[in-house]
């Protein structure tokens, strides 16, 4: 796969958000079981946009070194799919 390709940024824009989640586990979660921190999102809206939206924060790494590196594609790709993770945290807070 080329370095610069929309592909790889929506990659890497799909995986980094889940390592945010497992980092949000070990910050918040570690006294219970990983099934029992994502049972307990379910059941505490409040609590799972703010672990969603700052497990979104590990997307502004990669997105950063590709604007440095000017890799506008990848950059694009992360960009995009940050974007749609955005609008479904939202429609979870005020929809669900």
């Amino acid at each position: 796969m080329k370095r610069d390709s929309p592909i790889l940024g929506f990659l890497i824009g799909l995986l980094l958000p889940l390592v945010g989640m497992v980092i949000m586990y070990f910050l918040w979660g570690h006294h219970e079981g990983i099934f029992e921190f994502v049972r307990s999102l379910t059941h505490r809206r409040g609590m799972a946009t703010k672990v969603f939206t700052l497990s979104l924060l590990t997307n502004l790494i990669p997105f950063a070194y590709c604007n440095m590196k000017r890799i506008d594609l990848t950059m694009r790709g992360i960009f995009v799919i940050t974007m749609v993770y955005v609008v479904l945290i939202v429609f979870a807070m005020f929809v669900w």
